[in-house]
């Protein structure tokens, strides 16, 4: 195991520099290393308050800045114990004025849950504020139970493909200020303030919808291969094989996430991955809670099929010494042909959450000067 230290300029450096990139700015299909980023989850441990999970989600956006990565996403989950974030434009807000350069974004914003025209509005807003920082994530599951998603909606919305498609095109439009001849809402007028038209829109997916979707309309795909890394090379595939060039986009450009502990001993790396694990197996079974200690998932009495299912967790994640994980997220990029990779993570330590993220960025030689 090699011996690695987090270097003193991760915590006392001020921002770096990083210049705005737009979709057109992205760097080449094939270089490598891709560019790194990071999930944040906001994640609520045992003994921690929701305020307490967003305040550090500010100051893990700061430091994600300082060490040079590329973007900073935030994520929508509702009535969900385990995350303090159910707002992602109300919280990149905040992130905007806390942070200088870093790109931030919605990892993602659940379309289901939302009007089109709100969710235009909102990011319109947020890229006039801040232009040429922000980027829009969409996707199709709720992130919440059925009966959280009534009550965001009051309506039982269709969560089908050609839905799906449909929001993200009206959304599009809201953004560009256009809507197709023959259209209700060019006919009356229906517009938002202020427009976005150059806001990069990425399409999120665990399996092949979101991809196919984003093939059709010419969009950025990020992959979310923490969630189902089963499904994750036959969604590349299928995007990377029906992709339709758009003004946005000329070639396929993915983004794949993956869930990554990074600490100097691979025991530890076990200790700290088998929370998230134990947090996702009681949601499984109905049992919301916030994420468990590596103390409480150690004591906890796992019968035959939770411990399939907690082994099955820990066989997803990158984990082990900062030698070992640069081993498999550059395994990770070279075998899903992945233009760029972002980081997530359950840690429930917020300190060893940090420390994850700076031992990435120093063992991949991020600058702060990345873009």
């Amino acid at each position: 195991m090699r011996k690695t230290t987090v270097p003193d300029k991760a915590s006392t450096d001020g921002p770096a520099s990083l210049p705005p990139a737009r979709v057109a700015d992205m760097r080449p299909h094939g270089t490598s290393p891709a560019p790194l980023s990071v999930l944040d989850l906001t994640v609520v441990g045992e003994q921690d308050s929701p305020a307490e999970a967003l305040r550090q989600t500010a100051e893990m956006a700061q430091l994600a800045e300082r060490w040079g990565y590329r973007r900073f996403w935030v994520s929508e989950h509702h009535s969900f114990p385990a995350s303090g974030s159910p707002a992602p434009a109300v919280l990149l807000a905040h992130l905007a004025n806390v942070t200088r350069t870093i790109r931030l974004g919605s990892g993602g914003v659940m379309l289901t849950n939302h009007a089109p025209m709100v969710v235009a509005e909102q990011f319109g807003l947020l890229d006039a504020l801040h232009p040429g920082r922000l980027d829009l994530g969409v996707g199709r599951a709720p992130g919440s139970l059925p009966s959280v998603a009534q009550a965001l909606r009051r309506i039982a919305d269709d969560t089908s493909t050609e839905s799906f498609e449909s929001q993200v095109n009206e959304v599009r439009n809201f953004l560009r200020g256009e809507f197709p001849e023959g259209h209700p809402y060019r006919r009356d007028q229906v517009h938002v303030v202020p427009k976005a038209p150059a806001l990069p829109i990425w399409l999120l997916g665990s399996g092949t919808t979101g991809a196919e979707v984003a093939a059709r309309l010419g969009l950025p795909f990020a992959a979310a291969h923490h969630i189902n890394p089963v499904q994750t090379p036959r969604a590349i595939k299928v995007y990377r094989e029906k992709f339709r060039p758009s003004e946005m986009l000329q070639a396929p450009h993915v983004m794949v996430a993956a869930q990554v502990v990074c600490v100097q001993d691979e025991a530890e790396a076990v200790s700290l991955a088998r929370s998230g694990g134990l947090m996702l197996m009681l949601a499984a079974q109905g049992k919301l809670s916030v994420i468990p200690s590596p103390k409480t998932a150690e004591k906890y009495p796992y019968t035959a099929d939770e411990q399939q299912f907690l082994d099955t967790w820990l066989e997803r994640v990158i984990g082990g010494t900062p030698d070992a994980v640069r081993a498999g997220l550059t395994e990770l990029q070279a075998s899903m042909d992945a233009d760029e990779l972002m980081l997530t993570s359950l840690i429930h330590d917020p300190t060893a959450r940090r420390l994850s993220h700076a031992l990435v960025a120093q063992e991949f030689g991020l600058t702060g000067e990345q873009g």
